[in-house]
């Protein structure tokens, strides 16, 4: 059950979807992005907060933007909103527990990079670029 009204989320959700991220809307859809055992995925779990538009979504376009190394796949789940897809994606997170907004990094199926929600609303958006970008070249 959504909690925010779909007018009010679209345009959040269009802003990542624009720069190359698959909005994943079902489990099933989890499932099948992260199921891959090679290559990166970068994950967003997106959110309505101030810091994630401030801070999460545009750091995450300009880490993009700029970085010489890649995810092979970008993704993304709308917390407050498809709460079976979310609830399934943080099943993925674990152990770090339910963070909105949130961004992970996954090599060959396992999880090798996490930036909480505390990590964002702490930093402005180029230590989140920074940290992006070292990330991806590190496993990208």
């Amino acid at each position: 059950m959504a909690v925010y009204p779909e007018y009010m989320v679209a345009p959040i959700r269009q802003d990542l979807v624009e720069a190359g991220f698959e909005q994943l809307m079902t489990p099933e859809e989890v499932e099948s992005a992260l199921a891959g055992k090679e290559g990166t995925v970068l994950v967003a779990v997106n959110s309505v907060c101030g810091c994630a538009a401030a801070k999460a979504r545009p750091a995450l376009k300009m880490a993009l933007a700029s970085a010489e190394k890649k995810p092979a796949k970008l993704v993304t789940v709308f917390a407050g909103m498809e709460t079976d897809a979310v609830a399934k994606m943080r099943e993925h997170l674990l152990p770090y527990p339910p963070s909105s907004p949130c961004i992970a990094l996954f090599k060959d199926g396992e999880l090798v990079h996490m930036i909480e929600r505390y990590h964002i609303e702490g930093n402005d958006a180029m230590r989140i670029v920074n940290n992006l970008q070292g990330a991806f070249e590190e496993y990208c």
